[in-house]
């Protein structure tokens, strides 16, 4: 990929991949503050500053590293919003929901685009300079937020996933489950370096991204 097809991708991916990674984690920390904890709040992480959530790793390095190579999709991550489940009200329960706040506002995000794009290509169409680059950054929104919706949605900690599957299963499954938190991370680089979670999820994510996309088309 050339310098010029670089940077155009990067125009298109950039303001998707940003706000699908901050308001994933901001999502988390404003229900668990409605919900009682607010170590959120005081670390001044409620805010859509992207400064304060980005991950020079999870947030720049990952999505260009992807984009430069040809990736199908990209993938990234902010720095995670702190929670103290101890603070919540009711932590068993409480956690479910602060796990899916993440998700959900992808999935949300997602659905937003649609419409966006529904416009950008049936009632916008004559305004080729602004319909066509606002119609491939809503279908880069939707595809980044699937990613982000489905991959967090894999049941092992400390994905959100993981923590809803915590949160719901009976406690001897429940504590079984935790114990793979520390461990989590190097599972997952291990199915991804083996391409075994890319067989899993790529379908998922392609399908439900491209049939949101014709929604629109």
């Amino acid at each position: 990929m050339n310098i010029d097809a670089i940077i155009q991708e990067i125009s298109i991916w950039a303001i998707p991949v940003l706000l699908a990674i901050v308001l994933h984690e901001v999502a988390h920390g404003w229900v668990a503050y409605k919900l009682g904890d607010d170590t959120a709040y005081w670390l001044g992480r409620l805010t859509l500053n992207p400064i304060k959530h980005i991950d020079p790793i999870g947030t720049i390095l990952i999505p260009v590293t992807l984009l430069v190579i040809g990736s199908p999709f990209l993938f990234g991550y902010a720095k995670p919003v702190p929670i103290n489940f101890h603070k919540l009200r009711n932590p068993s329960r409480d956690m479910v929901w602060v796990a899916l706040a993440g998700p959900l506002t992808n999935l949300l995000l997602a659905l937003l685009s649609v419409i966006i794009l529904f416009v950008a290509v049936h009632l916008l169409s004559s305004w080729m300079w602004f319909s066509e680059p606002l119609a491939l950054m809503c279908k880069a929104s939707i595809i980044i937020n699937m990613v982000l919706c489905i991959f967090n949605l894999i049941p092992l900690p400390p994905l959100d996933g993981g923590r809803v599957a915590v949160g719901l299963l009976p406690n001897p499954l429940s504590y079984q489950l935790a114990r793979l938190e520390p461990f989590g991370f190097m599972i997952i680089i291990l199915l991804l370096i083996s391409g075994i979670l890319q067989t899993i999820i790529g379908p998922l994510v392609m399908g439900s991204a491209n049939g949101l996309i014709n929604l629109a088309l």
